[in-house]
């Protein structure tokens, strides 16, 4: 039940080899920066499964290949879906957002290993890439000033030409986006979290808890899965909200 164990109720490896060598910086660095440490090895991970996807790319693709042009396919078509057409550009963020987050979740469910973004370190770092890179493109495509009228409100009609109105209405877009980062990683992070909880309390059960272990285990998968798609979808519609209207229309 505590930080040292997985989603899958085992302790954590950091946590047995930081204790297995007590003298050892490298185990101890390691095991204080874990969540750290596991949000790296998932990046390694995907590095290699992405070189050896694309060594050898072919009109005919091999089973590799294949899989991975089905996935790229699906999220272009999610971005594409809730964007439009000029979404198309941020389907590599948000694709990669996707595969990362869902890996991390996943990497819980095996024993030894924990999940790092049942630590709200790693998913408030996430949203705040998502928060700082929404800024980024709504200042690029609307450009300052115009991303100051959008976080004014429109259409204001009649209240246009108060004061009161389009100032409320900035004060509160303003609150808005400042609070998105945290519900944002809190959303995910709580599920998670969750998880690892009811999952650890479960396999202190021994062989009787086992039927409900593996029943949540199934559980904690369609979760890790449905997590990582509600944050990509959120991430793809605050990108929307701020895109340049006229462009929708087009």
């Amino acid at each position: 039940m505590s930080q040292n164990i997985g989603v899958s109720g085992s302790p954590d490896i950091f946590a047995i080899l930081s204790a297995k060598f007590p003298e050892s910086i490298f185990f101890k660095f390691v095991h204080l920066w874990e969540n750290v440490s596991y949000s790296l090895i998932i990046v390694l991970i995907l590095g290699l499964l992405a070189f050896f996807t694309c060594r050898k790319k072919s009109l005919i693709p091999g089973r590799l290949q294949s899989a991975a042009e089905v996935i790229v396919g699906g999220l272009d078509s999610f971005v594409c879906g809730i964007m439009g057409p000029g979404g198309r550009k941020y389907t590599p963020f948000i694709g990669t957002l996707f595969i990362y987050i869902l890996f991390m979740n996943l990497s819980g469910l095996i024993p030894f290993i924990k999940a790092s973004t049942a630590s709200w370190s790693t998913t408030l770092a996430l949203a705040l890439c998502v928060f700082f890179y929404v800024q980024y493109t709504a200042i690029r495509e609307l450009g300052f000033l115009g991303y100051l009228d959008h976080l004014a409100g429109k259409p204001r009609g009649i209240l246009a030409f108060t004061v009161i109105m389009p100032l409320f209405m900035f004060i509160l877009h303003i609150i808005t986006e400042l609070i998105r980062p945290i519900s944002l990683s809190l959303r995910l992070r709580g599920n998670i979290w969750g998880d690892e909880v009811l999952l650890g309390l479960l396999s202190s059960f021994g062989i009787k808890g086992l039927p409900l272990l593996f029943f949540n285990m199934l559980m904690a998968t369609l979760t890790a899965v449905v997590q990582a798609t509600v944050f990509c979808l959120l991430t793809a519609i605050y990108f929307a909200l701020v895109l340049n209207r006229e462009e929708e229309t087009v």
